[in-house]
């Protein structure tokens, strides 16, 4: 993707009534200054010649607004999971259940943790103690994420005539993909949840990058080409993308 401008972010806080707002100062190069709230909270983006007192009493004029809005994403987070015995975690759009067996003293003379995919589709892992069981079950579904992208970027690679590009798995909060000429494709390991035809729009709209660099009509055409029906996929990944477990 085209190399985004240079920005400086600067964490701030602003009183908005009796709350303590906290918010992040973005210097970049754009004409007005504008306010955004997402699960990250209140962003502020400002021109370079903008003053202070002229960002905080933008904020200030829109406090209702802002205060309204930070409660109401506040409200929609989903709660963190815990990785517990029995917890059901998604797994390309299917429930599968994750079993938790500590056994210390046997995975000692081992050298470490397993995690062992059952017969019938679920997850065992089988810990030295239950606080290792989110680390070890991320590092499974990372495992599991890499084969699946590596094999569907293959095959949407094919479809438009390219060499499978680079992947790295990320771990962005905000963003299921981003594409460079230089580097390769990242993925957002935590698609691995949702169903293949999710994974399979990521893969073809990051791919798409490779032949235009932008969100031109072209663009968008390459997209609908090897990935028929997309936007009703994309409309279901903002959906699931919302509630996409966490913890």
């Amino acid at each position: 993707m085209e190399k985004a401008p240079t920005t400086d972010e600067t964490p701030r806080t602003i009183a908005l009534g009796d709350r303590v707002v906290s918010y992040i100062l973005r210097r970049a190069r754009r004409r007005t200054i504008g306010l955004s709230i997402d699960h990250r909270g209140l962003r502020v983006g400002a021109p370079p010649r903008s003053s202070l007192r002229e960002v905080e009493a933008l904020i200030l004029r829109h406090g209702e607004w802002v205060v309204q809005k930070l409660d109401e994403w506040r409200s929609r987070q989903p709660e963190r999971l815990q990785i517990v015995d029995g917890v059901q975690v998604p797994l390309l759009g299917e429930m599968v259940e994750v079993r938790v067996e500590v056994r210390a003293e046997a995975l000692r003379a081992v050298g470490g943790n397993r995690a062992v995919w059952r017969a019938d589709g679920g997850l065992t892992l089988c810990l030295r103690s239950p606080e290792e069981a989110g680390r070890v079950l991320e590092k499974t579904l990372r495992e599991r994420a890499r084969g699946l992208f590596a094999e569907r970027l293959a095959h949407y690679a094919a479809r438009l005539n390219l060499a499978p590009p680079p992947l790295t798995l990320s771990s962005a909060r905000t963003r299921w993909g981003s594409c460079s000429s230089r580097s390769g494709i990242r993925l957002n390991w935590r698609l691995i949840h949702f169903a293949p035809p999710v994974v399979d729009y990521v893969v073809a709209h990051e791919l798409a990058h490779l032949r235009e660099m932008n969100h031109s009509p072209r663009f968008w055409a390459i997209v609908a080409q090897i990935c028929p029906g997309f936007r009703a996929v994309r409309a279901e990944l903002k959906k699931v993308g919302a509630h996409c477990p966490r913890w």
